[in-house]
């Protein structure tokens, strides 16, 4: 059985009442909280005033048949649900099937939409620059490379002054890796378990999630180390990481003090002692792991990290693919909540909001490193991807995106802490701004993840009525949400009534 809290919606926005729309199984419409639904009620969606077009094109038997045939087959392994979603359209936060259906969209193509589906002034500068040049090379001088790479830079502390630009997170990491050892002379990389860095064949070592990995050589010289997970992990307390819910474990540390960054910080020690040699290339890390769950590490271990990584010869390497661009609310880049300044900066997803392109930021020496050999990319600094890209900084700003992730984000992760409380298969909720994991669990004195038929079960409930979410972490025992940054107190609300009332369908079926 599930206990129910007697109270979980208390706190209100000025956006919001606090109160979502129900429909009851008679067909009467009533407001209610949010999150004390009974289980005949049926969450209403916010209103849209956006119209989508009407969908003429094929069948979604037809498109089946050419995902089974023609379309490479890990399409159909990774095809999310039991009854796939046809997408035909999007607007901002929403998506609309080929039968006309609204979604609110809080996956954003995997943290990938950064302000908003077909953003108007987004498109605006796409069509734009594919009237004035589609495709030229940096061997010419166009202004929409430079423009840009003057823009991005300005968004990073000294020395971060250089910009290559790429076509994805996986080819950035892969240059990273290359750029480090070229710089260091070192051969050695280490990041943690359960991290994502790419699929490439160097990245795939970077990467640690079996999920991802092939039975052949990859990555060669990469070195996994033990993840800092507070919650998880073999050590953790109630006031490790830097968010507005902790975990729900005890917690006997001073004021000040942290005995799991110790520990932690202990078995990186017993990496570079017994795993590599006494010099190394470089350490990975994301400021909070993506594809690994939105898992958070103790709030002072990565500048402690990076500190004996330095003092090993190596470079420290942010990756900021899935955290970049305000997507944590507090600051535009995730290293900056740690406190941190790395050595380089990769990043993709977010960067064009949705758009085919990625980056790595480092200083003049490094790259005065790598400019030993020739380096070149057909596309990277593609003309319109940079305007793309340019415009992606402006709607940032002008749309006040990293406040509004700070400001909705901690509203959903502080009700959804009230949901955890509720649910006794509900462990964990983290992250900050719109980068949030909810961490399942068969109960909370084991913390054993939730099996995948369970996860599944709530995963395809929560889609029939009406929201998208993802999935993640090693057992795929976690819910990611990752909306574009552009949702509203409201959305936010919504979802929270339907995520309580599919946790809620799973618990009675149980």
């Amino acid at each position: 059985m599930f206990k129910v809290a007697s109270c979980l919606f208390t706190r209100q926005s000025c956006c919001t009442s606090g109160l979502s729309k129900f429909h009851l199984a008679s067909g009467a419409l009533c407001q209610k909280s949010a999150l004390k639904s009974s289980p005949t009620d049926l969450p209403e969606m916010p209103p849209c005033n956006f119209k989508p077009d009407e969908y003429k094109g094929m069948s979604k038997e037809r498109m089946m048949d050419i995902r089974g045939k023609n379309c490479n087959p890990m399409t159909m392994k990774v095809t999310y649900y039991k009854k796939p979603v046809f997408v035909h359209q999007g607007y901002m936060q929403w998506l609309w099937d080929v039968d006309g259906r609204r979604y609110l969209d809080l996956f954003a193509g995997v943290a990938t939409v950064s302000v908003g589906h077909c953003h108007p002034k987004v498109t605006a500068a796409a069509i734009q620059q594919l009237k004035t040049l589609w495709h030229t090379t940096n061997i010419y001088v166009y202004p929409a490379l430079h423009e840009y790479c003057e823009k991005l830079a300005s968004y990073f502390p000294d020395p971060l002054k250089v910009v290559y630009l790429t076509n994805s997170g996986s080819e950035a990491n892969d240059l990273a890796m290359l750029m480090a050892r070229l710089h260091t002379g070192n051969f050695d990389i280490i990041t943690f378990r359960g991290s994502y860095h790419g699929g490439s064949p160097q990245t795939m070592g970077l990467t640690s999630n079996s999920a991802y990995k092939y039975p052949i050589a990859n990555g060669l010289g990469c070195t996994n180390t033990m993840c800092p997970d507070v919650f998880r992990g073999l050590w953790g307390g109630s006031h490790c990481r830097d968010s507005p819910v902790q975990t729900i474990r005890g917690c006997g540390c001073a004021q000040g003090y942290c005995m799991a960054n110790d520990q932690y910080i202990g078995q990186l020690k017993e990496t570079f002692a017994t795993s590599v040699p006494s010099r190394i290339a470089a350490f990975f890390g994301e400021p909070i792991q993506g594809v690994g769950g939105a898992v958070q590490y103790p709030k002072n271990y990565l500048k402690e990290a990076f500190k004996l990584v330095r003092e090993r010869g190596g470079v420290c390497i942010a990756d900021e693919v899935q955290t970049g661009f305000g997507r944590t609310g507090s600051h535009f880049w995730g290293f900056q909540g740690h406190d941190v300044i790395p050595d380089m900066v990769t990043m993709a997803k977010g960067i064009g909001n949705g758009f085919p392109m990625g980056a790595v930021v480092t200083t003049p020496e490094i790259a005065a490193s790598f400019a030993k050999g020739v380096h070149f990319n057909t596309f990277g600094g593609n003309p319109v991807a940079c305007a793309v890209a340019s415009s992606v900084l402006d709607v940032i700003k002008e749309d006040g995106a990293q406040q509004i992730s700070l400001d909705v984000g901690t509203h959903l992760m502080t009700e959804l802490a009230k949901l955890r409380d509720k649910y006794e298969i509900i462990g964990d909720v983290r992250g900050k701004g719109l980068q949030i994991g909810v961490e399942m669990v068969k109960d909370k004195a084991s913390r054993d993840p939730l099996p995948p038929d369970a996860m599944n079960e709530i995963f395809e409930d929560v889609k029939d009525m009406g929201v998208l979410i993802g999935k993640g972490g090693l057992y795929g025992q976690t819910f990611r949400i990752k909306p574009p940054m552009c949702i509203t107190m409201k959305d936010a609300d919504f979802f929270l009534a339907v995520f309580n009332k599919s946790i809620h369908n799973y618990m009675e079926r149980r």
